[in-house]
């Protein structure tokens, strides 16, 4: 079964009123979904955001957002470069593809000299 991994990718700290507790230290951070198995690494597309507040340590929710948050999210928004999107085999895929190979030549060569 493949695992399922958020990697941060970009964090800010951002200056605006918490609507929790009305203090000035948040915290956004930008992740992007990653799927680790067996025979593949894949990078997705997938990107996803918190806003939290370090004093309270709440998360705000997009709907609890001001004005002020919005814009300074979108912001950051614009700024964040998730990964490409992307399969990377492992070193076991490989190994697989290489056996499989090699079975399939030796079924080969014997059939041919027919002792098959």
């Amino acid at each position: 079964m493949a695992k399922e991994k958020k990697l941060v990718i970009k964090e800010a700290e951002i200056t605006n009123n918490c609507p929790e507790c009305y203090n000035q230290e948040l915290k956004l951070t930008f992740y992007q979904k990653h799927t680790y198995g067996a025979l593949y690494h894949r990078t997705t597309n997938e990107v996803t955001h918190e806003l939290k507040c370090n004093k309270c340590n709440s998360i705000i929710y997009p709907v609890n957002w001001t004005p002020d948050i919005e814009r300074v999210y979108e912001y950051y928004n614009k700024l964040v470069a998730p990964d490409r999107k992307s399969v990377r085999f492992t070193t076991l895929f490989f190994i697989i593809v290489a056996l499989l190979l090699c079975l399939v030549a030796g079924a080969a060569y014997f059939f041919i000299q027919g002792t098959i």
